[in-house]
């Protein structure tokens, strides 16, 4: 299968290198390039190429605008980032834009020609950095929300109890409610922090420092 590629890039050299050197694979068809962004789009809605390699950094329109506008309009279309920059501003809207690869431009050669056919494969190919930017702003927006703000003030209340080892019986003595009422309390705590048990309750509380109110 032949892939067709477009390439992206506001500097002159690099697209002429790029097309150098991959029109000496085989299985690889350069059918167009853009110098900026708003030509980038242009040329892929016209061509419908299976991927396009775009810089990030590009005058009239930026890669990432770009990015969005091909994949808004044509999803199947797959678009690796080939740039400079592997930061948190750079990668993140990149892929929050709909590319599916996202490679540097000391890549190897060959590694790019791997990476584009796996792209075509509908594979993604991030660059370890890239990876790296990925997870980190994953697990700082896991860190960001923590699930005992969606507890109401009484569910705390019995969650610092559970914590502190009471038993429903005691926790509705300590705090002038029913036995009954603890336990819908318990249930409800349960499911807002996906916890399976009052045990994996209590430890969740420990762990965020959650043993007094």
């Amino acid at each position: 299968m032949t892939i067709h590629v477009m390439i992206a890039d506001d500097h002159h050299i690099v697209r002429r290198g790029l097309i150098f050197f991959l029109q000496t694979q085989k299985d690889i068809e350069i059918v167009g390039e853009a110098k900026n962004g708003k030509e980038a789009v242009d040329l892929a809605l016209s061509l419908k190429p299976e991927v396009v390699l775009m810089d990030l950094v590009m005058p009239v329109m930026d890669g990432i605008e770009a990015t969005q506008k091909i994949k808004e309009a044509c999803p199947d279309i797959k678009i690796m980032v080939l740039t400079s920059f592997v930061d948190q501003d750079h990668v993140l809207p990149a892929l929050e834009a709909g590319a599916s690869g996202y490679q540097l431009k000391d890549i190897e050669p060959d590694e790019l020609v791997n990476a584009i056919r796996q792209l075509a494969r509908g594979e993604k190919t991030l660059h370890p950095k890239a990876t790296n930017m990925l997870i980190t702003s994953v697990s700082q927006k896991n860190t960001d929300h923590n699930p005992i703000d969606n507890l109401t003030i009484r569910e705390k209340e019995v969650l610092a109890e559970i914590a502190n080892g009471r038993s429903n019986k005691e926790i509705g003595a300590h705090l002038n409610i029913t036995e009954k009422t603890v336990k819908t309390h318990v249930s409800n705590i349960l499911t807002k922090l996906k916890v399976a048990d009052r045990t994996q309750a209590a430890l969740f509380a420990v762990k965020n420092g959650f043993t007094k109110m």
